[in-house]
């Protein structure tokens, strides 16, 4: 199981902060933690909520990650499959997933 190094970490979340500005307009800002292999994200809302969003599994490749949503009715987070039928795909993908089903459409 590979863990991220710094460079990805500061990759990942500089990239997910730049996809929320331009198509989330109700995330403030986005919080990450991370695990082992695991990326935590959680958004802060412009009214000051904190949602827990995504797991994502880190691969060896910082383009492509394992997804898992928070389940707010079980509190874990559950792998899951992206809208391209894919296990694995960008941060973005993630992030849009999570989001669109959390918050609201994206302005894309």
């Amino acid at each position: 199981m590979p863990t991220p190094p710094e460079s990805t970490k500061i990759s990942l979340r500089q990239r997910l902060r730049a996809h929320a500005r331009i198509h989330w307009p109700r995330v403030a800002d986005l919080r990450f933690r991370y695990r082992g292999q695991f990326a935590y994200v959680e958004g802060e809302l412009t009214d000051g909520e904190v949602w827990p969003l995504i797991r994502l599994r880190y691969t060896g490749s910082a383009s492509q990650w394992g997804f898992a949503l928070y389940l707010a009715s079980s509190g874990k987070y559950e792998d899951q499959i992206l809208p391209s039928g894919l296990p694995v795909g960008s941060p973005e993908e993630a992030l849009d997933c999570a989001a669109g089903l959390y918050l609201t459409t994206p302005d894309i």
